[in-house]
């Protein structure tokens, strides 16, 4: 006789209390083996394939494409030892007596999601409703855009399965949309584009009406879930607890850009702005080491790190994110460049482990990118300081007594005033500042 074990959603590690269901992997009566990934998942640090440690026969799904569960919920049920697709159970939950997913006598591998054991130590929970059995029925196909689609050859050019999720529930057909990234690549920006040209095509021209008063009407509530709920909970915190203050200073980066362009010019691996900078960092903090640093209040402690695991602001599709480059200290530029290179293909792609995004210790904020000279950034709890970059453009500057064209960019450091004063602070940045005019004594180094 078939024994139906409960799967719940298991502890995803580093904090996470939930986590939003992007795809079913099976359906209601498929055969499931054991480690075989059953769905995709969304938390706030990452996108991840869910396996059952069950082999059988699925007979429930709990929870439609969307919706968000925390932790310990019902995701599925499995028949385990049947061999044709077992009845579906009662909407209500399993049995108190059934086995659940952290125990039982059903057969199992122990395992609950990729690059996480059983063994770790459950997270938080919070209060749940409980759960609904769903039981999917076969999905008609999408009504497809009344639009010509073109003849591709090959797959579709999409990464991000958000994008995908995006366009399957408005009935776009991403065959008929050509992507404005990388080597024709189909951005979320893309499918919203298509969303609203196709509402715009099928609705009448509005009749006039009048100007809305100013009254503060509310127009939509963009729910704070995922990477956006992980963000403002993280930079609210760090509002909260940490005494931050700003310095800045402009610097002639003339000579680091032409110390670039010619080691660039030897042949080997190209080295990036971002990992000289960050080399930069890495010195000023073995002289400063105040900044690599965190407080904790409960022992009343400022707590020096030995390691300089650094952060790096990077704006994704999902949302804002700080992948961590470890043990920052000990590498080259080289393989600086290749570590910032790979995660931040993996942060465009989605594909960023939970690992990937903690443990950071001081963080580098190259927002000169967007176009901008200066911020004054909130910085990442429970971190002590950042490093602000703006954009290196061409100004009039005085250098060796002359007036010149020099390529000058303005640095800020936005530090947690408990861990150290102002002449700290302005040591580390005008240390930095002198490494961006003179580097030919750092890059020996590299």
């Amino acid at each position: 006789m078939a024994q139906v074990l409960e799967f719940k959603l298991p502890d995803l590690g580093e904090g996470l209390t939930e986590a939003e269901i992007v795809r079913w992997l099976v359906a209601v009566g498929d055969v499931v083996a054991i480690d075989q990934p059953v769905v995709e998942v969304e938390t706030a640090k990452a996108m991840v394939e869910v396996p059952c440690p069950y082999g059988g026969v699925v007979t429930a799904r709990y929870g439609e494409e969307g919706t968000e569960l925390p932790v310990g919920a019902p995701l599925l049920t499995v028949a385990v030892g049947a061999s044709e697709p077992a009845p579906e159970p009662a909407p209500e939950s399993a049995p108190e007596s059934a086995p659940v997913a952290d125990g039982g006598s059903g057969e199992t591998s122990g395992n609950v999601l990729v690059g996480y054991g059983t063994g770790a130590p459950a997270a938080r929970r919070r209060r749940v409703r409980p759960a609904t059995a769903v039981v999917t029925a076969p999905v008609e196909a999408p009504v497809a855009v009344a639009e010509a689609v073109p003849d591709r050859a090959g797959p579709v050019p999409v990464i991000s399965p958000l994008v995908r999720r995006l366009a399957r529930q408005n009935g776009l057909d991403l065959r008929a949309l050509d992507g404005s990234g990388r080597d024709g690549l189909i951005l979320r920006c893309d499918v919203e584009l298509a969303i609203e040209r196709r509402e715009q095509a099928v609705q009448a021209p509005p009749a006039p009406t009048p100007a809305p008063a100013a009254t503060g009407a509310v127009t939509e509530r963009v729910p704070l879930r995922g990477v956006r709920g992980a963000v403002a909970d993280k930079l609210s915190r760090s509002r909260r607890e940490i005494p931050e203050a700003t310095c800045w200073v402009d610097a002639d980066a003339t000579e680091l850009m032409a110390a670039r362009t010619a080691a660039n010019a030897a042949g080997g691996p190209k080295i990036s702005l971002i990992a000289l900078l960050a080399r930069i960092c890495t010195a000023a903090l073995a002289r400063f080491p105040e900044l690599n640093s965190t407080v904790d209040m409960e022992a009343r402690e400022i707590v020096r790190l030995r390691d300089v695991h650094l952060g790096f602001a990077a704006q994704t599709e999902r949302g804002l994110v700080v992948p961590v480059v470890r043990d920052a200290q000990d590498r080259s530029a080289e393989s600086l460049s290749a570590e910032f290179a790979r995660l931040t293909e993996a942060g465009r792609t989605g594909t960023l482990t939970p690992g990937d995004l903690t443990g950071g210790t001081f963080t580098l904020n190259n927002y000169g990118v967007f176009g901008v000279d200066g911020s004054t950034p909130i910085i990442n709890h429970p971190e002590a300081a950042m490093l602000g970059i703006g954009r290196i453009v061409a100004k009039p500057w005085v250098h060796e007594g002359e007036l010149a064209i020099r390529q000058v960019v303005q640095l800020s450091l936005t530090f947690d005033h408990r861990v150290c004063d102002g002449g700290t602070a302005g040591g580390f940045l005008r240390y930095v500042a002198d490494c961006v005019e003179q580097p030919a004594v750092l890059l020996r180094t590299l």
